[in-house]
């Protein structure tokens, strides 16, 4: 990690430059104006052909009970409303990196939304980038949807630090995105990692908040070998930004070290807390992957962890490490009926104890994940946890606070993915039990069932139009009874070559 500070500095200098943040970060349409720029300048660098494409897309959800299904609104990237009914218009232009031979390429997206709900129209542009590489390194620019983590991509209930659940962050990133192989032959030893330097933009309790992540990811094994060992470490810290009670926060160089080596904040902090102990609210999350190919049968295993507070110790030896995120998946290239089975348990009920401290002694637990006594958003953004979706996001919160009150879970999420005849269907099915939080413990135990089944058909003969179904219902206390049906529609194609 401390190989990555030279690159890191680079990236704090050059973020702080107002009129970069300015022009990339959604001030007014010079950013449009930025990713045409950007499309010209490389259109007139190859003359190999290259592909934009476009997307529109309908939906509207129609629920019964206080809210929408709880599959059907959460890991949708803030993209599906909370009300129980409401519509959108989806509309995308983007292009993706197409030539990988290319020393150099690039990719960019726009996408806007204009949502229906509440007796209101809402505009948003959930995603604006630029994302260019050189070689094996990427630099990029914007809002992006992305995923991090070792989690399945399609089926799981969501990361313990990132999944797609809450609306993409505006950042600067750079580093290698891709599993690169170095060294050995046969692609044995491959490395990915980064860094980011971000904005938090809803100003949802602290305004002006800045965001730091890092990861470094390793993956022993091989294009050839059946087995596949992949570990990898992920920080991030929301720091800086004007704290109610407490003023504006220092983002001097200083202390952007200070966050980026997760140590005590410096001497101007208007907070004694952030001087001596950890200045910010960092995040750690250690995972580990092991794959094994056999014929046309991809089967992985996973398992994730979070830290909060010190010390953090390997994972196998984690001082909380009854809590994480453990999770089996099976792929099938054979029988496309079901292409994909998922099963995982997510435990977030231990958190070092139920104290931090008491009668004078300090015990380091009551960790309280995504939850910070000065950033009291906490890990979410829009009102939607940035992590796991389990740890209840304050779009439910009753009361108007901001902050995750429901943060101690334990989980049983199972998925299932194939295709019938050109009819791709996806199977969401959770049981959990909701404990609330150490600091506001619920009397009892809240317990909660929440299913999804979606069926999407392209039809080709009708100018490639798309349509999807999803249906989804919730039992129990915790989210109550909701049944809701969300009907979606959408062409795609492409817009033109150049």
């Amino acid at each position: 990690m401390v190989k990555m500070m030279p690159i890191s500095l680079a990236i704090y200098g050059v973020s702080n430059l107002n009129f970069l943040k300015t022009m990339l970060f959604f001030k007014d349409n010079r950013t449009v104006f930025l990713i045409l720029l950007f499309g010209l300048v490389f259109q007139n660098t190859y003359s190999q052909k290259d592909t934009i494409t476009y997307e529109v897309d309908v939906h509207g959800i129609l629920s019964t009970g206080q809210h929408s299904p709880f599959w059907i609104q959460n890991n949708r990237f803030g993209d599906v409303s909370h009300e129980a009914n409401s519509a959108a218009l989806e509309m995308n232009v983007s292009k993706t990196m197409q030539h990988p031979e290319r020393l150099l390429d690039y990719s960019f997206s726009l996408t806007g939304h204009v949502h229906e709900h509440e007796h209101k129209t809402e505009l948003e542009l959930n995603e604006m980038y630029v994302n260019t590489r050189f070689w094996i390194f990427n630099l990029c620019a914007g809002t992006r949807l992305q995923s991090h983590g070792n989690q399945d991509e399609t089926l799981s209930g969501g990361g313990l630090l990132f999944s797609n659940n809450s609306r993409p962050i505006p950042k600067i990133f750079a580093g290698i995105e891709e599993f690169t192989p170095l060294f050995f032959k046969n692609n044995f030893f491959e490395i990915k990692g980064g860094i980011s330097h971000g904005w938090f933009t809803d100003d949802a309790f602290v305004t002006d908040m800045l965001l730091h992540h890092k990861y470094a990811y390793i993956r022993l094994g091989g294009k050839k070998s059946p087995i596949r060992f992949q570990y990898g470490l992920d920080h991030a810290a929301q720091w800086g930004g004007n704290v109610p009670d407490y003023g504006q926060q220092s983002t001097a160089f200083k202390d952007f070290v200070n966050v980026f080596m997760a140590r005590g904040g410096s001497s101007v902090s208007s907070v004694s807390s952030e001087q001596i102990n950890v200045g910010g609210n960092h995040i750690i999350s250690q995972s580990t992957k092991i794959e094994y190919r056999i014929n046309k049968y991809e089967l992985a295993a996973y398992w994730q962890n979070i830290n909060e507070d010190k010390p953090v110790r390997p994972i196998w030896n984690a001082v909380n490490i009854a809590d994480g995120l453990w999770g089996f998946s099976i792929k099938n290239k054979q029988f496309p009926i079901v292409k994909g089975f998922l099963y995982e348990y997510l435990n977030t009920t231990d958190q070092n104890g139920p104290f931090h401290d008491k009668d004078g002694i300090v015990f380091g637990g009551a960790d309280s994940y995504y939850c910070n006594y000065m950033y009291q958003s906490g890990w979410t953004h829009y009102a939607r946890t940035i992590g796991s979706p389990f740890l209840t996001s304050p779009v439910y919160n009753t009361d108007g606070s901001v902050y995750v009150q429901n943060n101690r879970v334990q989980v049983h999420h199972f998925g299932l993915e194939g295709d019938l005849k050109g009819y791709e269907f996806k199977i969401l099915n959770s049981y959990s039990k909701n404990y609330g939080s150490y600091y506001s413990p619920y009397s009892s135990s809240k317990n909660a069932v929440n299913l999804l089944v979606e069926v999407n058909k392209q039809f080709e003969k009708l100018w490639g139009i798309e349509t999807g179904l999803s249906v989804g219902v919730d039992w129990g206390e915790m989210y109550g009874r909701n049944f809701g049906l969300m009907f979606r529609i959408g062409k795609k194609g492409d817009l033109f070559r150049y």
